[in-house]
């Protein structure tokens, strides 16, 4: 399992993506895939998934299926996405 942000920088809400992101790392040693919706990469995602506000957490299996998601804001609680990001 992973969890994937996909969020824009440069917005109103990227201070507040930047500071959970940093403290996911912080409080659970796991980091989180970060996606630009305006990439390739990230409209690719972003259009498969169905998501279109921002930001969105999404909890992905390994076969890529959406397992949850947390749109905009504000961010989820960590304990709610820890869960999903599998040891390394």
């Amino acid at each position: 399992m992973k969890v994937v942000v996909v969020w824009r920088d440069n917005t109103d809400y990227a201070r507040e993506v930047e500071m959970w992101m940093n403290d996911f790392q912080h409080d659970t040693g796991k980091e989180v895939e970060s996606l630009d919706p305006d990439s390739v990469e990230g409209e690719i995602f972003a259009k498969a998934r169905d998501i279109v506000e921002y930001p969105s957490v999404v909890a992905v299996s390994d076969d890529g299926a959406v397992l949850k998601i947390w749109r905009g804001t504000p961010m989820p609680q960590i304990d709610e996405v820890s869960y999903y990001v599998r040891e390394q």
